[in-house]
């Protein structure tokens, strides 16, 4: 499948930079509700699974369950669209910032309505998140890329009817990706940011290296900081990151 090349290739030392966020995982938790057993599927190297839950992991590279922390959930190596457990086994299905990497999105999706009661999956709106600065003023492939990669029309789809929750990104996110820097542009310049963010992976150099140096140009001269200054005393952004839950809860 698709997923295993990209994180093979972007994932080596994804834990450095892709710690999750508190506040997001409160989120994420509130959402899962009264659930007792999870399913994570793309699970990674275990950002967001939650404690207080018996968790199953599904992933596809080992790459990345290489990197899963002692005492993580038990991990099932598979993917999405063919998920090794029975109808009806779980009681939530959680899927954060993946659906775009599976190979046939509805499939995955439906996978995780067949497995478990309720699904919730962080994904984004590709309208809200063209509006972002690095999108709109700098790197203008991420829309084309976000259109097609998002899958947000197509979980939406999936998963009807569902209750839609904008995920505001903090100000100080650690957890770095795409937009996670919104108020801290100068690390988009740090390679080690951006090999952690598979959308700089996806697009070609050319286009990233024109955008790094428009955007190194412009914080030298004050430029972004005079084209952004609405954002500089905010806490936190609305960039377009959804939280679609469906279910029974």
């Amino acid at each position: 499948m698709s997923t295993t090349p990209i994180y093979d290739r972007i994932g080596r030392r994804y834990t450095q930079r892709r710690q999750p966020d508190v506040r997001i995982a409160a989120r994420i938790v509130r959402a899962l509700g009264d659930a007792r057993t999870v399913v994570n599927v793309g699970a990674g190297a275990g950002s967001y699974e939650p404690t207080g839950q018996d968790v199953i992991a599904v992933e596809p590279s080992l790459v990345m369950i290489d990197q899963r922390p002692a005492g993580a959930a038990a991990v099932a190596r598979g993917v999405a669209e063919a998920l090794p457990f029975p109808d009806d086994t779980f009681d939530a299905a959680l899927a954060v910032l993946t659906v775009h990497h599976w190979t046939d999105p509805a499939r995955g999706l439906a996978e995780l309505r067949r497995v478990a009661a309720r699904q919730v999956v962080l994904t984004w709106d590709p309208d809200v998140l063209a509006t972002f600065w690095l999108t709109r003023d700098y790197l203008p492939e991420a829309e084309d890329l976000d259109r097609g990669f998002a899958d947000y029309d197509t979980t939406i789809a999936s998963l009807y009817p569902a209750r839609i929750e904008a995920v505001p990104v903090p100000s100080d996110c650690h957890d770095g990706f795409y937009a996670a820097y919104w108020q801290r542009p100068e690390a988009y310049l740090d390679p080690s940011v951006r090999a952690s963010i598979s959308s700089f992976s996806l697009i070609e150099e050319q286009s990233t290296g024109r955008a790094l140096r428009r955007l190194a140009a412009d914080l030298e001269s004050g430029e972004w900081h005079r084209r952004n200054a609405e954002l500089l005393d905010l806490a936190e952004l609305d960039v377009g990151y959804r939280l679609v839950v469906a279910g029974d809860g």
